[in-house]
């Protein structure tokens, strides 16, 4: 049997070799209807079922996804020939006992030829071109269907491995209860100063935190139950059968303060598993330029409590927006996941990734610990918010928005985190870490510091083992620091602009770590004024705050304005913004 297979195309895609078929009005992308019979299968059924193998041509260069099938008794002889002549094996498949790799076009030939090695094909599948704007989720790089291709969701989807019973807490300007997260959407408290109109609590005037959620676990409305979720026509997060709990600071101006912040996490640990939650990540798509000690900052504080009750804090490295390369806050705290951004450079492959120029590399003491696609990433718009009507060059037809930036990296990890524990429910936020950073792919092409230990891979990380030694040590956060240096340089005032400064919340409040008991083992947060009971209900209404009136004190909600940010923050390729105070990392590049 000759088992050399050669290839031709793009990305692993064949050159058409005829005019293709038309499917009720709809054209089958770029193959004859001959390859098209055989790429509609799985590659790993074609394999099993025994069907002729397409011959085509190489194109020199190139890299090329194929199906590795191997001889009983083959040991680890074929993964490591993969390896040898510059390829990288990318999952097992124990149904078809073989493997999946990507391997250089030239080398093909040489693996198929390989000892113990009984046939290699070509793994791929046909699609629908996507008809109207122009977009096609297929060719466009930071679509969510290549993002999950990237990271390897994909390939855990079709295992049934989607997210399903892990729920994601948004932190963020709130979350529109769009059809994409329909019968999947909570409501936790609105802490930011649109509670107080009915019309406003909980939605995302600003475009952030809705675009967010959408990366992590969007699920498009029109996907029926004989539809595959990895299929380019369909808008699908990484997560999709995830839950999100939207939990809103920011406010449609995108203002909020970090005590807001810190109180959000509070709820959040405290709740995690309140009236049949499951909060298991934590998206923090955001950061100050607080440079305290991690040791001594409130902020790092609060998130350090949310690791050790056992919720994965993933949080954003940061955009260069304050001049520097250090991480911001919380993402230096060395316990939480902090992640960069990747450009993938026009394909899925590692191996021709660039670290995105606007991801803060960090220091030698604290630098990313992984990265992930955040470029140009597609995601869910907000008609009618801040971003949206400010940037409508952002906009991707009528329900997409485009944005840049390490926010929507931190959610694409978020997502593979979510569908880690969804496989493996028993993982500990130190060995989430541990498996996620153990298994990034390394990128040749990008400064080690920036990177960290590569670009997120999903897939392999759902596989892996424990590392032995998943266990953090550093010193532990004590907040007893000062919150006025926990916000940094991002502070908000009041009409009038006087700002809000020194060691007091949004109430006027003093903050002290020591005044809680240095504790949030079910406790309160700094006495009443944030306690996880004042909300009722299945929708956690904010209404009661427990006397704490939004208009009856001297920071009223309706005079909050926000410091500018002199367009620093969101320098370069990300969004440019003036009114949020916690610096979101991450915006619309309008490219």
């Amino acid at each position: 049997m000759d088992k050399r297979l050669a290839f031709a195309g793009t990305n692993g895609r064949p050159v058409p070799t005829g005019r293709g078929i038309s499917w009720f009005g709809v054209s089958w992308f770029g193959v004859s209807w001959d390859i098209c019979a055989r790429f509609a299968l799985t590659a790993a059924i074609i394999v099993a079922s025994g069907l002729p193998v397409a011959r085509l041509v190489a194109t020199a260069g190139e890299r090329l996804s194929v199906i590795v099938r191997e001889a009983d008794g083959a040991g680890t002889a074929p993964e490591h020939l993969v390896r040898q002549l510059g390829g990288k094996v990318d999952f097992q498949l124990p149904l078809i006992g073989g493997f999946s790799a990507t391997v250089p076009a030239a080398a093909v030939d040489a693996v198929a030829a390989g000892h113990g090695i009984v046939a290699v094909t070509p793994d791929g599948q046909v699609h629908f071109n996507m008809a109207g704007d122009g977009y096609d989720a297929a060719t466009t790089m930071g679509s969510l269907y290549n993002t999950a291709r990237a990271i390897g969701a994909t390939d855990l989807w079709r295992r049934g491995i989607t997210g399903r019973g892990v729920d994601v807490a948004v932190i963020d300007t709130g979350v529109n209860a769009d059809p994409e997260f329909s019968g999947r959407l909570l409501n936790g408290p609105d802490l930011s100063f649109d509670s107080h109109s009915p019309k406003l609590r909980y939605v995302d005037g600003y475009g952030h935190g809705t675009h967010m959620a959408s990366i992590i676990a969007a699920r498009d409305p029109r996907l029926g139950a004989s539809d595959q979720l990895n299929d380019p026509d369909y808008f699908v997060g990484m997560a999709p059968d995830a839950r999100i709990v939207n939990v809103k600071v920011g406010g449609s101006n995108g203002v909020t303060d970090v005590s807001q912040v810190i109180a959000a996490v509070d709820w959040v640990v405290q709740h995690r598993n309140t009236d049949g939650l499951n909060i298991r990540v934590l998206n923090l798509s955001f950061g100050t330029n607080g440079t305290q000690s991690y040791v001594l900052d409130p902020l790092t504080f609060a998130v350090e409590r949310a690791w050790f009750e056992g919720i994965v804090v993933v949080a954003s490295a940061g955009n260069e927006g304050y001049g520097s390369s250090m991480l911001d806050n919380p993402a230096y705290d060395p316990f939480v996941i902090a992640v960069g951004a990747d450009d993938l450079h026009g394909t899925i492959y590692s191996d021709d990734d660039r670290l995105a120029d606007f991801s803060n590399r960090g220091t030698t003491r604290r630098r990313p610990d992984l990265v992930a696609p955040g470029l140009s990433i597609i995601g869910l718009r907000a008609p009618g918010s801040y971003i949206d009507m400010k940037y409508p060059n952002g906009r991707v037809g009528s329900d997409y928005f485009k944005g840049s930036g390490t926010s929507q990296s931190t959610a694409v990890v978020s997502g593979a985190a979510a569908l880690l524990l969804s496989a493996r429910p028993a993982l500990r936020p130190d060995q989430v870490k541990a498996l996620l950073t153990d298994t990034a792919d390394y990128l040749p092409h990008a400064d080690d510091l920036g990177q960290g230990a590569g670009r997120v891979n999903a897939a392999q990380a759902v596989w892996a083992r424990v590392p032995l030694n998943a266990l953090q040590t550093f010193t532990r956060a004590t907040g007893l620091g000062l919150l006025q240096a926990s916000r940094g340089s991002a502070i908000v005032a009041d009409r009038q602009g006087v700002p809000l400064v020194g060691e007091v919340d949004i109430f006027g409040h003093p903050y002290s770590v020591l005044t809680s008991g240095n504790s949030w083992s079910g406790g309160t947060w700094n006495g009443n004024s944030w306690s996880g009971n004042s909300w009722s209900g299945n929708s956690w209404s904010v209404a009661a705050w427990l006397g704490n009136s939004w208009s009856g004190n001297s920071w009223s909600a309706d005079d909050w304005l926000g410091n500018s940010w002199s367009g620093n923050s969101w320098s370069g390729n990300s969004w440019s913004c003036s009114v949020y105070s916690m610096a979101l990392s991450g915006g619309n590049d309008g490219s």
